[in-house]
């Protein structure tokens, strides 16, 4: 099928769009980015129930809500926009509070969206939800002039896309119509109660005359079939079964029937997405069924088809491949043109204008920059008619700023009291917008540039290898092909020479045979995908080669000579040699017929002419004599009419004239030859005569039937103009009518003017206020070293201070993730989540010494987030680095061991020295002191060699040797020499000390005197 709008399925935006959004964000900020990422997720999260009413709208809140069951958790949130009184206190949150277990809050600015909870609007406030919270504003209108419900279903419809859900309840006026158009329109739900069931019934008849209402129910059958809905959209979908061919054709074919739009050759995934919403919202649980449903009821037929048609598209979208656009093809598309001749443009599915309007704009500024001006042609055509309308009128909100630059914006576009910009009439009267279906329609020719953008990704391969040769067609010689950033020209890139590979930029080949016939391009009606193919060996080309051969020459030898002209006798195309019927007409040149046909065609022509204009019906006139040279030819001349839309680009009521000359045998037949009797020449001249009279007087009445035709039609023309006269005089009074309404709506307008003016002095100030708040506050969180991360209750990051960035990896767009899904730089800590809940379920402060990748050890301490109205929103995570204060623990640690060691050391009965590889005594205790004698400032400046008898010196060398080398000797008896000179025996403990790298650098000994044997061998000596 050729539906050239863009869906909104989530999985097709992925395919086409993604490209697009990439650049978009980049133009936007990171503030935008941030953004849209929170919207995604919160989006994703549960469904909101937007629930507008008025006057009788409390009887229907207490049906509706005394209807949902108890103690069932439905996964979605209410929100009620009711007109109050904007001078009372509301009541409404406690009165409905009697009929539900679920807890019902008066909303306050920025409260947080939860599911299973019901939310009031608070009394002379608007409300709008954004991000997940729900924002209160000053009323923008008078009392009486509000529409509460409509603001906040279009920022519903905005940020919750097809997870919003809208019900209108009683009320006067006309209040929610607009919402419920815009969560139609992103692919929500909409339920209506029924004018009968309602105290007040003009709200409900309101939005029922849109056709938009999915459920007509009373107040108390709306939450089974929400519940329904829910749980069958969100929760386990009912599937569209692969196999279920039979069932999959019969939809087609009724929708073929009643639409004229054949959905075969859309994509099956694509199809089968929408199929299984609509079965969702008509409860229905098979294809079977939902055929039956559709045979049954031919509005869902109609909802089913508006339900493939929602389109999504934007000014200049995808900027990257817009810009190569430009100086691709845009720049060129003007070279060796004449000022006088014509740029013809196609835009096919374009939907709601966007992209054709983002083409004239490059084509008026490439205009301006040649200091030039051309006449341009853009046809813009789209399968969906409401579209289309949209299109035509040329208006647009102001978020397209978002799109285009402020420059682009004040020289295109104009904004109107409303805020909705009107595109300039310079570009508007580029446009020619119309309904049209590729697949089914002739395409536009002659044309520089097609562009046709995200349309072919949703047809199979099928159709699409039908369309390209199509583009290919429709193209002069050395035209653009302009395609989206998820298509190509596929298997037929013989066609086209590429100019941009990734903007899909092609240049059309001038290929002269080889191409399919128009007629094999466009399938006449629903093709069956069973359809046999034909069989054979010979490539189609080459069949296709020897047709087009065939037929060039039987036209050549046996084709009359023919004439294509309008409904005034302007020539469009001359197929064969004309000179014999046709001549220049003197005066002014030009090419028409009426006045360049020889003598004795031109008056039967004309009244042809006319007839076959008049009555739309073939006209054959035999026999009629030309005069060509100075001689008569007899021919037969035809006027047949060429079907409508045969060539929209031309346009309608186009004729085809053949003159067929009469062989030679019935010229001589129609033309006597004179006789040799003068008696006989006389007679024939008198008969040749009568024969011009009565020729004469045949023209004379064919002029006089034609005059008095003209005469009719005059008459008629009059009528007709009297009558548009008096509908003319009817409009001047309704517009003096609507005049003198629209005075009344200025002064009305003054007056809101003056109080918009005030709120708007207000909100300045509550803005420069905040703005300073925020500073202060981002200043002081940035100039702490302690990180710190805010989370709500969904562990959702809220903010986060610049220091945390070194713990936990976090980006300016995780704001809106949940702390869960972001990698920590912690190590053996990965129990952040379940402390987060453990202090959020008991309220008690955690605190956890944790050491980061790099060393860093930091005190993690998680409190709950108290609000001023002691109202825990969440948990705030604090990391404070400990580094130093870990190590001076270490330092005093080990500083009050070595004071241990050191009273050990100091208080021991053995002597501890400490000497250096080169026997340089480094340390000496009180118990060497008494030793041998050496006090310890004198030890210090000594050699350990000095205690060592010259008789054991040879040894202790080798000893020495051995601990520099780090190696381990068990303890051993030697001898020492005291300060007095004697010799004594002691057991001698020694160690290597070695440093980081395992190098010794000192030995420490423990020597311990050995007195028995020390005076056996003080006698010896």
């Amino acid at each position: 099928m050729v539906n050239e709008k863009k869906t909104t399925d989530k999985e097709e935006t992925k395919i086409s769009e993604e490209q697009m959004h990439s650049a978009e964000e980049t133009s936007t900020g990171e503030h935008h980015t941030q953004d849209t990422n929170s919207n995604k997720f919160l989006k994703e999260e549960f469904p909101i129930v937007g629930v507008g009413a008025s006057a009788g709208g409390l009887a229907a809140f207490e049906a509706f809500f005394s209807a949902i069951p108890y103690d069932t958790k439905l996964g979605m949130a209410f929100v009620l926009v009711q007109h109050l009184d904007p001078t009372h206190r509301s009541l409404l949150s406690d009165l409905i509070g009697r009929y539900t277990q679920m807890p019902v809050y008066e909303v306050k600015d920025g409260m947080l969206v939860q599911p299973d909870c019901i939310y009031v609007i608070p009394p002379n406030h608007d409300m709008v939800l954004e991000y997940g919270a729900l924002q209160l504003q000053e009323p923008a209108e008078p009392r009486g002039h509000r529409l509460p419900i409509d603001l906040f279903f279009r920022s519903l419809a905005q940020n919750k896309q097809e997870m919003a859900i809208g019900i209108i309840l009683s009320g006067t006026g006309s209040d929610g119509t607009l919402g419920i158009q815009a969560i139609k329109t992103e692919g929500g739900m909409v339920m209506v109660q029924s004018p009968e069931s309602s105290e007040y019934d003009g709200m409900p008849r309101s939005s029922i005359a849109t056709g938009l209402a999915d459920y007509i129910l009373t107040p108390a059958e709306m939450p089974s079939q929400l519940i329904a809905y829910v749980n069958q959209v969100f929760g386990k979908r009912p599937q569209v079964v692969p196999s279920a061919k039979d069932s999959m054709k019969k939809i087609f074919n009724i929708l073929y029937t009643q639409t004229g739009h054949d959905f075969s050759h859309y994509k099956q995934t694509t199809i089968n997405r929408r199929i299984e919403r609509r079965m969702a919202i008509q409860n229905v649980k098979s294809t079977d069924e939902y055929v039956n449903h559709l045979e049954k009821k031919p509005g869902e037929v109609e909802a089913l088809f508006h339900d493939f048609l929602i389109g999504v598209t934007s000014f200049f979208r995808n900027p990257s491949a817009y810009e190569v656009f430009q100086k691709k093809v845009i720049r060129n598309l003007f070279t060796g043109k004449h000022p006088e001749s014509t740029i013809r443009i196609w835009v096919p599915g374009c939907s709601t204008g966007e992209e054709a309007y983002s083409i004239g704009i490059l084509l008026q500024e490439q205009m301006e920059a040649l200091k030039q001006v051309f006449k341009v042609q853009i046809f813009a055509t789209d399968i969906d008619r409401k579209a289309i309308e949209k299109a035509r009128s040329g208006v647009y909100p102001a978020t397209i700023s978002i799109d285009i630059s402020p420059e682009r914006l004040e020289r295109f576009f104009t904004m109107d009291s409303g805020g909705n910009y009107h595109i300039q009439k310079s570009i508007r009267n580029m446009m020619i917008f119309s309904e049209q279906d590729i697949i089914k329609d002739p395409p536009f020719s002659r044309l520089d540039l097609l562009s046709c953008r995200n349309v072919l990704i949703y047809m199979d391969k099928e159709l699409q290898k039908k369309l390209i040769p199509l583009f290919h067609y429709a193209l002069k010689p050395g035209g653009c092909l302009f395609l989206g950033p998820s298509e190509t020209v596929g298997e037929l890139e013989s066609l086209f020479n590429t100019l941009d590979r990734k903007s899909k930029l092609y240049r059309k080949k001038d290929v002269s045979s080889g191409l399919l016939p128009m007629g094999m391009f466009i399938p006449s009606r629903l093709e069956s995908k069973e359809m046999k193919r034909p069989s054979g060996k010979v490539p189609v080309e080459s069949k296709t080669h020897l047709r087009g051969l065939t037929e060039q020459t039987m036209l050549q030898y046996y084709a009359p000579v023919g004439v294509l002209v309008n409904e005034t006798g302007d020539i469009l195309y001359i197929h064969g040699r004309t000179g014999m019927y046709l001549e220049p007409a003197p005066g002014e040149a030009g090419l028409n017929i009426l006045k360049m046909a020889r003598e004795g065609l031109q008056q039967k022509l004309t009244m042809a002419l006319h007839d076959a204009v008049t009555r739309k019906e073939p006209v054959f006139l035999s026999g009629l004599r030309v005069k060509t040279n100075g001689d008569f030819t007899t021919v037969n001349l035809a006027l047949r009419p060429v079907a409508e839309g045969s060539d929209a680009a031309v346009g309608p009521n186009l004729f085809l004239i053949t003159f067929e000359e009469l062989p030679d045998w019935a010229q001589i037949q129609t033309v006597k030859s004179p006789t040799i009797n003068a008696d006989e020449g006389a007679c024939d001249n008198s008969m040749e005569v009568d024969a011009r009279i009565l020729e004469l007087k045949r023209e004379l009445q064919a002029k006089e039937e034609r005059i008095r035709a003209y005469s009719e039609e005059l008459e008629t023309s009059n009528e007709e103009l009297k009558s548009s006269n008096e509908e003319m005089q009817s409009i001047n009074e309704e517009l003096q009518s609507t005049n003198e309404e629209l005075e009344t709506s200025k002064e009305e307008l003054q007056s809101v003017n003056e109080e918009l003016t005030t709120v708007n002095t207000e909100l300045q100030n509550k803005v420069a206020d905040l703005s300073q708040a925020i500073n202060d506050m981002n200043n002081l969180m940035a100039g702490t070293d302690i990180g710190t991360i805010f989370v709500d209750y969904q562990l959702r990051i809220v903010r986060f201070t610049p220091a945390v960035t070194q713990v936990i990896n976090l980006i300016p767009t995780d704001v809106g993730r949940p702390v869960g899904h972001i990698v920590s730089n912690l190590l053996g800590y990965d129990r952040l989540i379940e402390d987060i809940k453990e202090v959020l379920d008991s309220l008690t402060p955690k605190d956890i010494e944790v050491q980061s990748r790099k060393g860093t050890w930091y005190l993690l301490r998680i409190r709950p987030y108290r609000t001023l109205e002691n109202v825990i929103k969440g948990a705030v995570i604090t990391f404070t680095d400990i580094t130093e204060v870990k190590r001076a623990r270490e330092i005093l640690k080990e500083s009050e061991a070595m004071r241990r060691l050191a009273a050990i050391v100091r208080d021991t009965n053995d002597a501890v020295t400490l000497q250096d590889i080169g026997g340089n005594i480094l340390a000496w205790n009180p118990m060497a002191e008494k030793m041998y004698g050496w006090s310890e400032a004198e030890a210090l400046t000594m050699n350990i060699s000095r205690l060592v008898p010259e008789s054991r010196k040879e040894e202790e060398v080798k000893v020495l040797k051995r601990l520099s080398q780090a190696e381990t000797l068990e303890p051993y008896r030697t001898k020492r020499l005291t300060k007095r000179g004697l010799i004594m025996e002691v057991w001698l403990t020694a160690t290597s000390l070695a440093n980081e790298a395992g190098e010794v650098y000192a030995i420490a000994t423990t020597e311990r005197e050995i007195k028995s044997k020390y005076k056996k061998e003080s006698g010896h000596d």
